[in-house]
């Protein structure tokens, strides 16, 4: 392997994203790389992936760096953090084989991540994915414990101007799968007209299918500054203890903002949100449901979003994986038979029709003296 770029560096995968383009190579510093994370890479498609950590660690079947080698993207892992000490923005480096080079300087050097090597740390995840249920498990009994004031409707829910009172609301979460599904319920998004909710960098995924969000709700840590000016309402989601990181950026941008403090991730704040205003349906999209997703997100347990779903489970309907069920074209047999079925009435009608039947006949006639019957 030799290739050369300009490199693009950040801890943060989801602030690389932002920065990379197509020719550079990306410098990260992320274990197990999620779907998420590896989509938005794919979606740059860098000339390469110099990750500082491993990109599977086999503790949990992660599927990103899979999906990244897939895409013909190679992948130089486990490099060390001690690249970020010595990597700066805009450099022109080299990597040869398993080595880094600025100019003739190595300065560091890690593993070419195979679809082999993935396979078998796949396969060590599925044998380790039981310590890691029971472990989930435990702690997500422990956080519910913890936070079943939300369950018991102790929580105060701050005052908005959108009105969701008898309303369809439509909450997306950048999550795997938000495009594919976002495409299938686009006539749905058409005709109910539900009210749009942005969770952090969901807001970015509406604008992106051209849709205007009404509320952005989150920490404000991985939406754009585009987003955040649409004119949609902002709440911004703080700790139990009132404390709110990411206010501080909304109030610098001069954009109005509501504080809504509460335990748990920002896409259960949105349905809190959604339930207390009386909406009659919520739909979520990319929403994170089962434990691959909360592990990828470094949660150790879902006790709030097990709380909420059991709260407004009888209107919520997740969309995530809709369009696994639609994905596949219509096979051309059934096309045909769908023809022939739609030709049979119109034939008939044409042959008892008095208007017709002369041509017919006449056709008949042709074919019979075309063939020597």
């Amino acid at each position: 392997m030799f290739i050369k770029g300009r490199v693009r560096v950040d801890r943060r995968t989801k602030n690389l994203v932002k920065r990379l383009n197509r020719k550079d190579i990306a410098i990260i510093n992320h274990d197990d790389i999620d779907e998420v994370a590896a989509n938005s890479l794919i979606d740059i498609r860098p000339q390469a992936i110099i990750n500082a950590r491993p990109s599977i660690t086999g503790r949990y079947p992660a599927k990103g760096v899979y999906k990244i080698l897939k895409a013909g993207i190679p992948v130089l892992d486990e490099v060390g953090e001690e690249i970020f000490d010595l990597v700066r923005e805009g450099m022109t480096i080299q990597i040869k084989e398993n080595r880094v080079f600025w100019g003739n300087k190595l300065i560091a050097e890690g593993k070419a991540i195979t679809l082999e090597d993935v396979e078998i740390k796949l396969r060590e995840a599925n044998e380790n994915i039981q310590v890691e249920l029971d472990h989930f498990v435990e702690n997500t009994l422990e956080y519910a414990k913890k936070e079943k004031d939300i369950l018991l409707g102790n929580v105060t829910v701050p005052e908005i101007e959108t009105n969701m009172l008898n309303q369809h609301v439509l909450i997306v979460v950048r999550g795997s799968s938000y495009k594919e599904d976002l495409k299938t319920i686009s006539s749905y998004i058409q005709e109910q007209k539900p009210i749009l909710i942005g969770v952090d960098g969901g807001a970015d995924a509406l604008l992106e299918f051209g849709l205007k969000p009404d509320i952005i709700i989150g920490d404000m840590d991985s939406v754009s500054d585009e987003a955040l000016q649409s004119g949609a309402e902002i709440i911004v989601h703080a700790y139990a203890n009132g404390k709110a990181p990411g206010l501080e950026r909304v109030e610098t941008m001069g954009v109005k903002a509501t504080v809504f403090p509460m335990p748990g991730t920002s896409e259960d704040v949105a349905m809190i949100l959604a339930w207390e205003y009386g909406a009659s349906l919520i739909v979520a999209v990319g929403a994170h449901s089962n434990m691959i997703d909360f592990l990828e997100k470094g949660r150790k347990g879902m006790g709030s979003t097990f709380l909420v779903r059991l709260k407004v489970g009888s209107i919520l309907v997740d969309a995530r994986g809709v369009s696994q069920l639609y994905k596949h074209s219509l096979h051309t047999k059934y096309l045909i038979q769908l023809l022939i079925a739609a030709l049979v009435p119109i034939i008939i009608i044409l042959w008892v029709s008095p208007a017709t039947r002369p041509f017919f006949r006449l056709l008949l006639l042709q074919f019979k003296i075309l063939f020597g019957i």
